[in-house]
């Protein structure tokens, strides 16, 4: 989890709550420094602010916290000189540790040596996803545990997991084991197979230590244990005591924890216990750059142009194993058609079969924010900042609102898409142009002229 990000958005949050003068005596010089063990740590200028924002402030800034972070952390007020007493503290026991030898078992584990975070293409649509599976890969079993990852299919949860699963082989003698929910169902059925003198013992014995005696148990497409009562049962049991010893549990799904409906309610709240984040279809400028990450990653010789790393991005949809297919058909057809010079003419007779039409020459979202930025004669960068005078914040607002009108996105997703704003900002500007159009003739003229430009 970026710190940096989440601080600034809490404080953009605070200044809501409280008099300017109180958020700049006591909150303007503040800063996020750890997110460690379930506690926040807050680094505080003076003494006197420590006492203050316990006695008078604890309570909103935990509520207000908690809810951007969506988890349950303690909050603690520190001084730069506990700090760096702390850092002292630990690096003496850092010293005084035995040298661990990592054990690299990738059979065992199951993993994928290809998926991982260097080779993980980062943009605004998932750099939440993977700030937290780096946070869990750094610290396994404390940090966020378990972590559930979400999104639809494609869009990099797989990779996500295995990187993470990675990680702690390459820097750990922890044990990790990777497997898909049909894996676990086939298993758990194998339970059933007797022996020649009608026992199944060894079997029980085998399945409980696969899945019981590892230190990372990561699960893929969670949502097919939906229907097999028996499986879910006996992984709602391996969960609690993985859990219970403090091993790191990961799971992913197509779908949220709350939208879960095919399994019980008692594994659906248990997924919500660590930290749940969600993984949004990549805008038009990450799937330029997993493109160009393929293209150098695969070490393709050929150069391809820059129009026809566009042309794919833009009609090609968000599912990254398509981007990167595209990639290969295209290099087959060059190949085929006489090693024909890669160029857009080529691009489009070569993809014509394979184009999303439902996909727009670029990000509608940025489309917009484009659009109403020419109108009220600001830049597209101040639709993203933090700037909040009236000429920058009201044109902000009103390009939320046609967002929200002219594109299937979410709240969360437009919210991130206008420089990581929460959910309820972007809920709180459609309000607000809606309200006002009811009253402002102009306004609403305003709007449905932008409508019709961006249409």
């Amino acid at each position: 989890m970026n710190v940096t990000i989440l601080w600034d958005n809490f404080l953009e949050e605070i200044k809501k709550e409280i008099t300017s003068l109180s958020y700049e005596t006591w909150f303007q010089d503040t800063h996020l420094y750890a997110l460690e063990n379930g506690k926040a740590t807050i680094i505080v200028p003076m003494e006197i602010h420590k006492r203050h924002l316990e006695d008078n402030y604890k309570d909103l800034i935990i509520q207000t916290f908690n809810n951007l972070a969506g988890s349950n952390f303690e909050i603690e007020f520190l001084l730069q000189e506990e700090i760096d007493e702390k850092k002292e503290i630990e690096r003496r026991k850092e010293e005084e540790k035995e040298v661990i030898i990592p054990s690299n078992n990738n059979v065992q584990s199951n993993l994928n040596p290809n998926y991982t975070f260097e080779n993980f293409v980062v943009g605004n649509s998932n750099k939440f996803a993977h700030a937290a599976a780096l946070s869990v890969a750094e610290n396994p079993g404390k940090m966020y545990n378990p972590l559930f990852i979400y999104g639809n299919s494609g869009l990099g949860k797989t990779h996500l997991m295995h990187a993470i699963g990675n990680f702690i082989v390459q820097n750990s003698n922890r044990r990790v084991l990777y497997v898909t929910s049909e894996q676990f169902i086939e298993d758990f059925l194998g339970i059933n197979t007797k022996d020649d003198n009608g026992n199944n013992f060894n079997y029980i014995e085998y399945f409980k230590n696969k899945y019981r005696n590892v230190d990372v148990l990561i699960i893929d497409d969670i949502q097919f244990l939906g229907g097999a009562t028996k499986t879910q049962q006996e992984f709602f049991h391996t969960f609690n005591t993985l859990y219970s010893d403090n091993k790191q549990i990961i799971i992913s799904s197509d779908r949220s924890p709350d939208d879960l409906k095919v399994l019980e309610d008692r594994l659906r709240t248990r997924f919500c216990w660590g930290l749940t984040v969600d993984i949004f279809p990549p805008d038009f400028d990450l799937r330029v750059s997993i493109l160009k990450k393929k293209i150098l990653g695969g070490a393709i010789e050929r150069e391809i142009p820059e129009d026809v790393i566009e042309y794919i991005a833009s009609n090609m949809g968000n599912d990254v194993r398509q981007l990167e297919g595209s990639v290969n058909r295209l290099l087959a057809y060059s190949t085929i058609m006489g090693g024909q010079e890669i160029n857009l003419d080529l691009a489009i007779e070569a993809l014509k079969d394979f184009i999303n039409k439902g996909v727009t020459e670029k990000n509608d979202i940025q489309k917009i924010q484009k659009r109403v930025a020419e109108f009220y004669q600001i830049s597209s960068e101040d639709m993203k900042s933090k700037k909040r005078s009236a000429n920058l914040a009201f044109p902000r607002q009103v390009a939320m609102y046609l967002c929200r009108k002219l594109t299937n996105e979410s709240f969360p997703k437009i919210g991130m898409e206008f420089g990581g704003k929460d959910h309820s900002t972007v809920m709180h500007s459609c309000e607000k142009i809606e309200r006002e159009m009811k009253t402002n003739k102009e306004l609403a003229g305003t709007i449905e002229k932008l409508m019709k430009d961006i249409k």
